[in-house]
């Protein structure tokens, strides 16, 4: 079965481009309201509610959420919804009680980073908590950027029918150049963009698909007959339910989604952006269990499927079922969920670098020009998407194993640290820097030697152990001076 067939239509293939070619538009559209660093990172505290929760939605979710969740939906069933309440239930709880403190206080703090706030949270003057996350940081979130390059590149060569390495090239290109012109600003306005293509796709596709099939309660009926588990989302084990809803957990240690509360102009916004997000949040995450539910009664057996990949199954029913030109906007709207996550990571590591490393460590003390900072974070842009595309063509096996710690990692990381800071008093910087390590290392332990064997996702025990570090750390060193 050809997948991408009717990108060979002229009506499709053009709306194909232009989902491709519109963020650089926006890229130069952005670029006059890109005059400082502020500006560049977090896009100066002045995006609007609706941006800041779109933009939340649209970089959290990446082909995770029309790729993965449809197929996890198409194996297991209606199971599958625990991935996605895990995730939003985390979410609504972070735009109010994480994101509205943190704007509050990094605003008071000026701080620009999320290491930035850390620093200045904890007078931390030896800088460990600085060196120690900017590591931590740069390792997951690169190999993180160039996965995502990896897997944009593979859909835009499959699209377009040419090389690998030309599609990643182009790949590069189109991010590059509009991150480059407009920074912060440019990926929020362009992931609002994304969120409304993503939007159609996971509304109008299952609405379609039931239709099809006859309705809501022939679906589950039909579901039923080809096995009664598909309908009971409970007929999963305890340990997987677990740990499904534990993705949660890692929501506040991603950096390029905390850093979109952070730029809001109001932090009493974050209210309406909850609102919005969440809602959205919960008809993409149920658009996309039933477009797998759907799949699985048109297509019933995985081998029907091409390469009998369950992950593909957006992709058959999109080229099946859809015109030219609803079919062209959503196979571009894959391609820009890859890259809304991959833009957002990058800039996450340009700023780590430039403001986290180089400014407040190579160059402490010194005063360094708004002008040279601004070009400087361009260049490092540039440099760092740059090795993430090498890395992307050379380490596709290191990648993908490096990818599968980053969301864990972080979340067991950065994420205990950020809740912590904000409402533990006693918390103490080498409590912070204990937390960082013990939560990346169990993380890592956990997923490889006792993952398989206890079936419990390794960001559970990663974040549990790294908030007894933090508590552990903070209470024996609580009066000594950081």
């Amino acid at each position: 079965m050809e997948v991408y067939d009717k990108l060979t239509d002229p009506a499709a293939f053009a709306v194909f481009l232009l989902t491709l070619f519109l963020p650089v538009f926006i890229g130069f559209i952005t670029l006059r309201r890109t005059k400082s660093q502020a500006d560049f990172f977090v896009g100066g505290r002045a995006m609007d509610k609706f941006v800041v929760a779109l933009s939340a939605v649209s970089s959290g979710r990446s082909s995770w959420l029309v790729l993965g969740v449809s197929g996890m939906a198409y194996t297991l069933g209606t199971g599958a919804v625990w991935a996605v309440v895990g995730y939003i239930t985390a979410e609504m709880f972070q735009f109010i009680y994480i994101g509205q403190k943190l704007r509050a206080q990094t605003e008071s703090y000026e701080s620009i980073t999320l290491l930035d706030y850390f620093e200045s949270r904890f007078n931390d003057r030896r800088q460990l908590i600085r060196i120690t996350g900017a590591i931590i940081i740069t390792i997951f979130i690169t190999a993180y950027v160039a996965a995502q390059f990896n897997a944009g590149a593979k859909s835009l060569s499959t699209g377009l029918n040419v090389s690998f390495l030309l599609a990643l090239v182009l790949s590069g290109i189109l991010v590059l150049v509009y991150m480059i012109l407009g920074g912060f600003i440019a990926v929020a306005y362009n992931d609002v963009v994304r969120a409304i293509i993503l939007i159609v796709g996971l509304v109008i596709f299952p609405a379609y698909g039931l239709i099809k099939i006859g309705g809501f309660k022939l679906m589950l009926e039909s579901l039923s007959r080809l096995n009664p588990a598909l309908i009971d989302p409970f007929a999963l084990s305890f340990g997987m339910i677990i740990g499904f809803l534990g993705i949660g957990l890692g929501s506040p240690g991603q950096p390029h989604i905390i850093v979109r509360y952070m730029s809001i102009d109001d932090p009493n916004k974050l209210r309406i952006s909850t609102v919005i997000g969440t809602f959205w949040n919960v008809v993409m995450g149920w658009g996309a269990v039933f477009i797998g539910l759907i799949g699985r009664i048109l297509f019933p057996a995985v081998e029907k499927l091409p390469g009998e990949d369950s992950e593909v199954i957006y992709l058959v029913l999109s080229s099946q079922y859809f015109g030219p030109v609803l079919y062209g906007l959503l196979i571009g709207g894959i391609f820009a969920a890859i890259l809304s996550t991959a833009d957002s990571q990058l800039l996450v590591v340009a700023s780590t670098f430039v403001r986290d490393v180089y400014e407040k460590i190579v160059k402490r003390g010194s005063v360094i020009s708004e002008s040279r900072k601004l070009k400087l974070s361009r260049t490092v842009v540039l440099l760092s998407g740059i090795l993430s595309l090498v890395l992307a063509y050379l380490a596709q096996d290191l990648i993908f194993w490096l990818v599968l710690f980053a969301w864990g990692g972080l979340g067991a990381s950065m994420g205990t640290a950020l809740i912590f800071s904000l409402y533990w008093k006693k918390t103490h910087t080498y409590g912070i820097v204990a937390g960082m390590i013990v939560g990346t290392l169990v993380t890592i332990l956990w997923k490889i030697f006792l993952s398989d064997a206890t079936g419990i996702y390794e960001l559970i025990p990663g974040f549990v152990f790294s908030s007894f570090a933090i508590i552990i750390f903070s209470s024996l060193f609580h009066h000594k001076e950081p």
